[in-house]
């Protein structure tokens, strides 16, 4: 028998998997990459009475592989805070998926585990920019404001290491850096002992001085457009400059497009009104786009469409506006 575990390589990936495995300790694969290598599935063949456990992926997005492997005999333990319109049952299927605008997958975990490792459920949460809940769950727990402060620096460097066009792009790749989480039960022991954390925290500092001075392409009255160049720093900074800017404007939705090397651009969407204007619901439009209610992209977008895709997102994220545009 052999054992998989397959997660996002982003902050709420990782802390969704080392949260499980410091609870259930399993020797299995690690199948991981960059944030937006949610195709993970495809990357390996089963047999029967393998294990897998599947940790913050789109179900949509991988539901062939999770049907062949299903059909191959494998034990799957899937939780995901993603879309999932293709959701089925299945025997040997376990499935923990919610898809709640202020949910994670890192939360899910800490359902599941009765708040065992209710710290690392609070990084993950600051990390996938959901800090009113991770500031609750802090709070609740009697966390004082300084170590908030730590969790959610904590959490934003996890995030921030796994953005970019490849596994080059990245400091670290995420399979090394869960694994050096994992050393650390308490996550203050990590950000006081890692050498990792103390790269990240200089890396980040210098890719973000990279963002004095930037403007927006386009902007409307609750939208905001940005695009970066084909850089690597642009690349790694890309999803963190769209959470920074949902917090800094609330009730704005914003889209960074940042050049790839082919000339086309990935794109990451935060949506201002995730329950009238689900992010996801406008990615899906776009032939490598998806996510979830809050916060979605698209992993190739053509130049020539870039056009287009300003008039499609201001015209839906702009209440204004939004009536008028159909999306059938």
């Amino acid at each position: 028998m052999q054992a998989y575990d397959v997660f996002n390589g982003d902050a709420d990936g990782i802390c969704a998997l080392h949260q499980l495995r410091l609870a259930e300790p399993r020797t299995a694969e690690l199948v991981t990459g960059a944030k937006r290598d949610i195709d993970l599935l495809t990357r390996f063949e089963v047999k029967s009475g393998d294990r897998l456990t599947v940790l913050d992926i789109s179900l949509d997005s991988n539901i062939s592989s999770l049907r062949k492997h299903l059909a191959a005999g494998a034990e799957i333990t899937y939780f995901d805070h993603h879309n999932a319109t293709h959701a089925f049952e299945h025997e040997h299927l376990h499935l923990h998926c919610d898809m709640a605008a202020d949910v994670c997958s890192s939360i899910l975990v800490n359902r599941y585990l009765n708040n065992l490792h209710w710290q690392w459920a609070v990084v993950a949460a600051y990390g996938d920019n959901l800090p009113a809940v991770a500031t609750a769950m802090a709070s609740e727990a009697g966390l004082n404001e300084s170590q908030r402060d730590q969790l959610q620096e904590l959490g934003i460097l996890l995030n921030y290491n796994a953005y970019g066009e490849s596994i080059d792009d990245l400091h670290f790749h995420p399979a090394a850096l869960y694994q050096a989480v994992h050393d650390y039960v308490d996550p203050f022991d990590f950000l006081n002992s890692a050498g990792q954390f103390v790269v990240l925290r200089n890396a980040y500092a210098s890719d973000m001085a990279f963002m004095q001075g930037l403007h927006a392409y386009r902007q409307s009255e609750l939208t905001s457009i940005f695009i970066l160049p084909a850089q690597a720093w642009a690349r790694r900074v890309s999803g963190i400059l769209a959470n920074q800017l949902t917090q800094e404007q609330h009730g704005k939705s914003f889209a960074v497009l940042t050049s790839k090397p082919d000339g086309s651009y990935v794109v990451s969407i935060r949506s201002g009104d995730a329950d009238n204007c689900p992010a996801s619901q406008f990615c899906s439009t776009f032939a490598t786009g998806g996510g979830r209610r809050g916060a979605g992209g698209i992993n190739n977008l053509p130049a020539s469409e870039v056009d287009g895709f300003i008039q499609a997102f201001i015209a839906y994220f702009d209440k204004m506006e939004r009536p008028q545009l159909s999306l059938s």
